[in-house]
């Protein structure tokens, strides 16, 4: 067996995914390491990260963080879900939800059994059958027994950096300031050796973890492993962000309101609002973007226009030789569905599932790469369902993406569920059979049939069932507290720490 020796591990950016992945190494491995972050305060970060989804729950609690110090100190609120306007057609809304809708049966999902309503007289919104959606279209929300309420966060980035800086060096990373002028690498074997600053000193590891954003100085600029570039599915390749005062009590979910060459998004914390507009630049310009997003902005402007251009894909290798890429140097993912805070958390647990122990081994290397290029394929084929299911042919924006040509993974989840109701779930994949449900149908895609087993329940036990779990959403929902209220009490923001 291999003699363990004390790894070196180097941190290359900070920002979101540098401070996660500190924190959550120093935690986790703790003196079996000796982990320095290299920052430097001239570069900014893009910062804009603001709503996540429900896994993070999880992942601050496997660091040991108290959740209503995280939030009080973070500005955030509870998110529901996602508000989706004008997408299937404008002004139309659907909602994607963080819950389950009605009751599954272990041989279909529950919209079978709506599906077979819908034929017996049932005049009901699946909607109606879901806790999450109806409590966030209510304004409400608690914690409820047994953790019955599932549920993400809005928040600002960079006081969650902050407050992760604060974990990481108590539980003894080390953090220097500089900047990196070149990355050099060792002539025998082409790992990297050294950070080398503009200052001239070297900074030496073992293993190396790119969170150098966009510029992905150590995997792209001294690796060279290759992007693949999948703007033809999500042409989207410009935003500009600026942060608003609030003008109305914060609701529990984040809006993503699509116009006609992109969207916008409005995510609302404690003390203010993250707004945003997301464009594709050959259907809109800069100027004529700034100016749309400015008018429909609601409450004093707190921040300057942040524009930020990128490109949708892949790193072909999120871990090559001695490095490894996590957040936006291994790729970037729009933030339709808030996924990317979701997709630095997934590297880092995964960095440390396969932490070596002595030198890397190409094993672990090879299924590090296919389990992160796995789950950055799932996600995007659940993007391009956003635009490609559209009625939308009101701008050449739109029919481009109704005309597009789409993976074959996704055609065939699409025309399953067209053709028979049905949903799976492969290899652990993020979006779980509720989110494509309520997606795909509230994008116009309906089932043309659904499981026969639906059809075994009587009209009376069908009755009986479908009664029963919308009474049961409904009385939850009308026993909670307003959500403004519920966070005010829970984890209000101290000024203090926010500044």
């Amino acid at each position: 067996m291999s003699e363990y020796k004390k790894r070196r591990i180097v941190v290359a950016g900070g920002g979101t995914a540098g401070w996660m992945t500190a924190a959550a190494l120093a935690r986790t491995m703790g003196d079996s390491i000796e982990l320095t972050l290299v920052e430097s305060d001239m570069i900014g970060t893009i910062g804009v990260g603001e709503s996540t989804i429900p896994p993070l729950v999880n992942y601050n609690r496997l660091l040991g963080i108290g959740e209503a110090e995280f939030m009080a100190a973070t500005q955030a609120t509870f998110k529901l879900g996602i508000n989706f306007e004008n997408w299937k057609l404008d002004g139309d809304t659907y909602f994607h939800s963080f819950g389950l809708t009605g009751r599954d049966h272990w041989s279909a999902g529950f919209q079978h059994f709506w599906l077979h309503g819908l034929t017996k007289g049932h005049q009901y919104s699946f909607d109606d059958y879901c806790l999450e959606l109806k409590a966030a279209h209510a304004g409400k929300f608690a914690h409820l027994p047994e953790n019955r309420m599932n549920y993400a966060y809005q928040l600002d980035s960079t006081l969650y950096a902050a407050y992760l800086r604060k974990l990481a060096e108590a539980d003894g990373a080390v953090r220097i300031e500089g900047k990196i002028g070149r990355v050099e690498l060792d002539g025998g074997n082409g790992n990297i050796a050294a950070l080398v600053l503009d200052n001239g000193q070297r900074i030496e590891g073992d293993l190396f973890v790119d969170c150098t954003g966009f510029r992905a100085l150590l995997i792209e600029g001294a690796l060279h492993v290759g992007f693949d570039d999948w703007t033809h599915y999500l042409p989207c390749d410009s935003a500009i962000a600026v942060q608003t005062a609030s003008v109305r009590p914060p609701i529990p979910y984040t809006r993503a309101i699509a116009h006609d060459a992109g969207w916008q998004w409005r995510i609302p914390l404690q003390h203010r609002q993250g707004n945003g507009i997301v464009y594709c630049s050959r259907y809109l310009d800069r100027d004529a973007a700034l100016d749309r997003l400015i008018t429909t902005l609601e409450g004093e402007r707190l921040t300057e226009p942040n524009f930020i251009r990128f490109t949708t894909g892949a790193r072909r290798k999120q871990w090559h030789r001695n490095c490894v890429a996590v957040g936006l140097s291994g790729g970037f993912m729009e933030p339709l569905e808030s996924t990317s805070i979701h997709l630095i958390q997934r590297a880092i647990l995964r960095l440390i599932r396969m932490m070596p122990m002595s030198e890397v081994s190409e094993r672990d290397v090879a299924e590090f790469n296919e389990q992160q290029h796995t789950d950055m394929l799932q996600v995007r084929d659940f993007l391009i369902l956003h635009y490609k299911a559209t009625e939308r042919r009101d701008s050449p924006f739109w029919r481009q993406c109704g005309d597009m040509e789409i993976p074959e993974s996704l055609t065939q989840k699409i025309e399953l569920f067209r053709e028979t109701g049905r949903v799976f779930r492969k290899n652990e994949e993020l979006f779980a059979e509720n989110s494509w449900v309520q997606v795909m149908m509230g994008q116009g895609i309906m089932p043309q049939a659904y499981h026969p087993i639906a059809t075994k329940l009587s009209d009376k036990e069908l009755d009986h069932l479908l009664s029963g779990l919308r009474d049961s959403v409904a009385k939850t929902v009308a026993s909670l507290p307003e959500h403004h209220a519920y966070v005010a009490s829970y984890c209000g923001a101290r000024e203090a720490e926010a500044a």
